[in-house]
Parts: C-alpha cells; sequence; structure tokens
C-alpha cells in the first residue's frame, strides 16, 4: 500500500485535534500527508470508528454494547434472526450490559401495541439511558446489511454522542470492505454463507435484497461478482427498491429457458418485505408476477440472521469494536 496503512482510523494530526485514536479495521492518512484539514481528517474515517474523550479520561469505566437494528414487526423472524444474533454477542461477553435499539419508530410503536413490549426504544434513548446509568464506554453494533442509508444512521449517531461518553466505537455492517487495500473481502465471506440450493439445471435462485437510492446500492453488483466468481451463475440478486429490480432479471431468465425460480430474501429479517413483496398471494407479489410469466415458483422465508454463519460474522464485527473499545 502506497497511499493507506492498514488498520488506523486517521492521522496522528487527527489523534491530536479531536481526540480519535487508532482501531483495527480502520485506515490512516499517510506519512506523507503533511498537516490534512480537518475535512480530510473527516472525509478519511472509514471502517471501524473509535473516539476517545480526553475529557472523560479520568472517568471510570462502566462498558456496554449497543446492538443496532431497524427491527422488524415479524415476532417470530426477530426472535431467530435479531435476538439470536443479540444473544450470541451476549454469550460472548457474559459480564457486559448487552441492549438491543431499534431504528424505526412504526415497528417500535406496533410492537408496543401488539406485543406489550416496551423492551424496544430508538438508539437515542437508548444512550440517554445508558448515559444516566452511567456507563461511560460504548460499542455501537450496526446490523446492516451493507453501508447504506442505515449505516449512516448509525454513523451519525456516532458522531452526535461520542462527546457525551468515555470512549465509543462503531463497529462495520455485515458487509462493507471487498479485498481493497489488504482488507478483508467481507462480501464474499458473506455470499459464500449464504445458505444457497445446489445448482439444478433449468433452476434459478433469487435473492431479494432491499435495495437503496443510496449510491452503496453499488453493492449488489459487487455481490453478484462474487457469485460469478464462485461459479454460481444461477444466482442473481434483485432488489425491492433499487437495481437491479425484479424486471431486470425475469425476461432474461425466460429467454434462457429457465423453468423453475427459488425466491430467498437478501435481508435481515424474513419481514414484511419477504412475507408478502416476495413471497404473497397478492397479484402484485413477485411471486404471483412469476408464476403469470409461466415459472413454477418456490419460496424460502429465512432471514440471514437465521443463519449461523452470518450470526458469526456480526460477532466477529461486534468483537472487532469491544477490543478496539477496552484497549
Amino acid at each position: 500500500m502506497k497511499n493507506w496503512k492498514k488498520f488506523l482510523v486517521v492521522s496522528m494530526a487527527c489523534t491530536a485535534m479531536l481526540g480519535v485514536a487508532p482501531a483495527q479495521g480502520a485506515y490512516q492518512l499517510s506519512d506523507e500527508v503533511a498537516n490534512p484539514p480537518s475535512a480530510l481528517q473527516m472525509a478519511t474515517q472509514i471502517g471501524m470508528l473509535k473516539y476517545e474523550n480526553p475529557k472523560m479520561k479520568k472517568s471510570a469505566n462502566k462498558d456496554a454494547i449497543v446492538v443496532l437494528s431497524f427491527g422488524t414487526t415479524f415476532k417470530d423472524s426477530r426472535e431467530k434472526t435479531i435476538d439470536a444474533t443479540v444473544k450470541e454477542i451476549q454469550r460472548a461477553h457474559p459480564n457486559v450490559k448487552v441492549v438491543t435499539a431499534f431504528t424505526s419508530h412504526i415497528v417500535i410503536k406496533h410492537i408496543k401495541e401488539n406485543e406489550g413490549k416496551s423492551n424496544y426504544v430508538t438508539p437515542e434513548e437508548t444512550l440517554e439511558q445508558l448515559r444516566k446509568e452511567g456507563y461511560t464506554r460504548i460499542a455501537l453494533v450496526p446490523l446492516a446489511i451493507i453501508p447504506g442509508i442505515e449505516y449512516k444512521y448509525d454513523v451519525a449517531l456516532f458522531h452526535e454522542y461520542k462527546t457525551k461518553f468515555k470512549a465509543m466505537t462503531l463497529a462495520t455492517p455485515l458487509m462493507y470492505w471487498q479485498g481493497q487495500e489488504e482488507q478483508p473481502d467481507d462480501v464474499m465471506e458473506v455470499m459464500e454463507s449464504l445458505d444457497l440450493p445446489a445448482y439444478k439445471r433449468g433452476t434459478a435462485i433469487l435473492l431479494m435484497a432491499h435495495g437503496t437510492p443510496d449510491p452503496s446500492n453499488a453493492y449488489y453488483s459487487v455481490m453478484q461478482n462474487k457469485l460469478r466468481a464462485m461459479k454460481r451463475n444461477d444466482v442473481h440478486i434483485y432488489t425491492v427498491e433499487g437495481w437491479p429490480s425484479l424486471d431486470d432479471w425475469a425476461g432474461k431468465l425466460k429467454m434462457h429457458k429457465v423453468q423453475n425460480i427459488i425466491l430467498m430474501p437478501l435481508m435481515m429479517v424474513a419481514g414484511d418485505h419477504a412475507n408478502n413483496d416476495m413471497a404473497g398471494d397478492e397479484e402484485d407479489s413477485h411471486k404471483t408476477i412469476l408464476q403469470n410469466m409461466g415459472f413454477n415458483v418456490t419460496t424460502q422465508l429465512k432471514g440471514l440472521g437465521e443463519n449461523e454463519k452470518i450470526r458469526g460474522i456480526y460477532l466477529k464485527h461486534a468483537n472487532e469494536a469491544w477490543d478496539a473499545l477496552t484497549k
């Protein structure tokens, strides 16, 4: 690497000026960059983030892990995915307070009204409560799939609250690095961890992702490229609210004489999008649209969080944030 160094967040100048400490899983500006302006320092804070507050250096350590998720109103899937992932993080850190925060106000309201549970609150409410309880060091662990809008919310949260604690770290989402600059290839690791049906001639597997207007939508092209590298030319990624769409694949599969299609969600939970948009019986569901085109369609309703290997990747990212926090 010529211009970047592995495993650091920002330059030493940034460390001195902003109280940002080096952290594993991120980058540092090259030593050749003299007196970098604060805008450049901020722009190069990528990867896992860490902040140490010089004003609270002498405060006692009281640590917590906050798992951040959009959430879901589908209780069964929530328990098998989000809750299961949080439990694994808790098992790995038995003496640490581990809490879950949902970013969706609609999901929180629905759970409270329909399940009578009020233990799911927003990240802001969670962090304020932890402050009241005297917690001083916080590791934030996002359950986002890609570094899209949901993850950018988490980054904004980090910067908003970091000065209110002695130290704070923010882990990367499920897929962040792509093997560049000697960093790990998160995308390939996830693609290889998917529980995909075996290849069968005449059958295509369509993985439904969420999609986003954010430029991070390009991650889906990277995923598709990794699948091709795995010789899984029968597996195709489409999105509900981004590119590529179902229409981008349906015609091509028809032209290539595919008879059977398996629909699977490429989402943390098998929630509303999976059960209704993908597998519902309505005329505009993906299953019905494909059936009307003459395909034989089957669906598999399992969120990524049900996959032990995927939960293991989230745990690895959580451990990285924890280790950086407690160094």
